[in-house]
């Protein structure tokens, strides 16, 4: 178990003003294999500690002085920095639908309630170590999937066809969402032009590898004209609607095909 968890929790960066407990966690960490802990009790502060630590795993503490864990998470996520796609575990004494679902919609991996015990932390662990979630690029959110997937335990003997078929649908799904976000970096380019850039990037890998998959060679020349041009230092709106339009203009067409 602990071997599994060692590339997670090799780093750790514990956000909390309130240092008793963040103590008490780091204890229980270093029994998981942590090898290196480094605590911030505010906001502004553990930006720049993330900055030259480069932390494989966040505790943050949702509320606090000098301390917004749902700002600081959203402040991560949309940042350049390498340590941007962490997993981040919130930690917080007030469970409610309001408080797990800001923390969900700031791109938080898990959410603990206090008190918890060392079963649930270790819940939490083996979650982000073994269960990695694809991440989400976009406008509107940026952060790990915020869809949860059923097991795939056997549910009868069509099964092998019922995974075809929510394959194909997965594809034609995912198609679909890069689709909208690439649209939305477009429409929104200004509001935060490097976010934009990011979800445009992002969009057109997944694209080209749906396109691979398909044997389509002109979504995948199209997907790969915008990641090119996405990725081109300062690129602007005039550079890229037009491969991003082109991109759209394949999905259109494919929609077409498919429902033909």
């Amino acid at each position: 178990m602990l071997a599994r968890l060692e590339p997670v929790v090799r780093r750790v960066l514990i956000v909390d003003a309130n240092m008793h407990s963040a103590r008490l966690l780091a204890d229980l960490m270093k029994g998981m294999g942590a090898r290196e802990i480094v605590f911030e009790s505010d906001q502004k502060g553990a930006i720049e500690v993330i900055r030259d630590f480069e932390p494989s795993l966040m505790f943050v503490e949702r509320f606090g002085p000098r301390l917004d864990g749902e700002a600081l998470v959203g402040r991560l996520r949309r940042s350049s920095l390498s340590s941007r796609k962490i997993p981040v575990i919130m930690v917080t004494a007030e469970a409610t639908a309001t408080t797990i679902k800001g923390a969900r919609d700031v791109g938080v991996h898990e959410f603990m309630v206090k008190p918890f015990t060392t079963g649930d932390l270790i819940r939490r662990l083996v979650n982000v170590a073994t269960r990695p979630r694809p991440w989400v690029e976009a406008m509107g959110y940026v952060g790990p999937d915020r869809r949860r997937f059923n097991s795939g335990e056997y549910t009868g003997k069509r099964k092998r066809q019922d995974e075809v078929r929510e394959i194909v649908g997965k594809v034609s799904e995912d198609m679909d969402r890069a689709g909208k976000i690439i649209l939305s970096a477009i429409n929104q380019f200004d509001s935060d032009p490097a976010q934009a850039r990011r979800a445009l990037v992002a969009q057109g890998e997944i694209l080209m590898g749906q396109a691979a998959e398909r044997g389509s060679t002109p979504l995948s020349e199209a997907a790969f004209n915008l990641v090119s041009a996405a990725q081109a230092d300062g690129a602007g709106l005039p550079v890229l609607r037009g491969p991003a339009m082109a991109v759209l203009a394949h999905l259109s067409e494919a929609r077409g095909a498919a429902a033909a």
